[in-house]
């Protein structure tokens, strides 16, 4: 406006000078190691959309990615040899390579072998051959989590979705002692700020942190004579 309206300008620097509103920013949340692994195992291994489901929601475990990174997926940006890494399309057309764990891998390669595709078709895509959306992927990992609450009921209490296995993933890999900088790397964050929300949402290390500190040292307490001593210095 001030760049179209010159005469406007003072009324533009007026409002630009309004404070931002306060809003409340809550905690991340994240699902447990335990509650995360029951639910990778909770596809059906005997089906081949189980199969497909159980690749797909280990490649979201194991790359942090986004629903529309993961369903942007080809199956050329995978490189399984010598080492394991996928190529990521991120925001802004930024791409990053982030490594697969030896299981990831080892799970791809059987998937892939059994159900074989063109290198520019898409990774995980539905019956159709269509990529999977984000609605498809969501669907998908509530019925995992619908079979996972089975053996942890408090699953189905929460509301879990595809970006809570990124911040899963993120919150995992800090309590493991990785640096803040690589998960920024890992989860392709543009700075390591926007990662540092993980720590403060992490009780476990504030409690480690805090018990770490040594209490600080007291001043030592004003003797107090008990009566028997007083009377004693009163009759010399």
């Amino acid at each position: 406006m001030a760049f179209q309206e010159p005469s406007a300008l003072a009324t533009v620097q007026s409002v630009l000078a309004i404070p931002m509103k306060r809003f409340e920013q809550p905690l991340i949340g994240f699902l447990s190691r335990e509650h995360m692994t029951a639910i990778l195992d909770a596809p059906d291994r005997n089906s081949a959309i189980g199969q497909r489901d159980r690749v797909m929601l280990a490649m979201l475990y194991n790359t942090g990615a986004r629903v529309s990174e993961l369903t942007g997926m080809r199956v050329d940006d995978l490189e399984l040899d010598p080492s394991a890494s996928v190529r990521i399309r991120g925001k802004g057309r930024k791409e990053r390579l982030t490594p697969l764990w030896p299981e990831t891998a080892g799970q791809l390669k059987r998937w892939l072998k059994a159900y074989p595709r063109q290198p520019d078709q898409p990774l995980f895509s539905s019956r159709s051959g269509a990529p999977l959306t984000r609605v498809g992927v969501t669907e998908r990992l509530k019925l995992a989590v619908k079979v996972a609450a089975e053996q942890y009921p408090e699953l189905a209490k929460r509301r879990i979705f595809p970006h809570l296995i990124r911040h899963s993933i993120a919150m995992h890999m800090l309590q493991a002692g990785v640096d803040i900088t690589v998960i920024a790397l890992w989860l392709g964050h543009e700075s390591p700020v926007t990662t540092h929300k993980y720590v403060e949402a992490d009780l476990a290390m504030k409690e480690r942190a805090l018990k770490s500190l040594q209490e600080l040292p007291q001043a030592p307490a004003r003797y107090r004579p008990p009566d028997s001593v007083l009377q004693f210095l009163q009759s010399l």
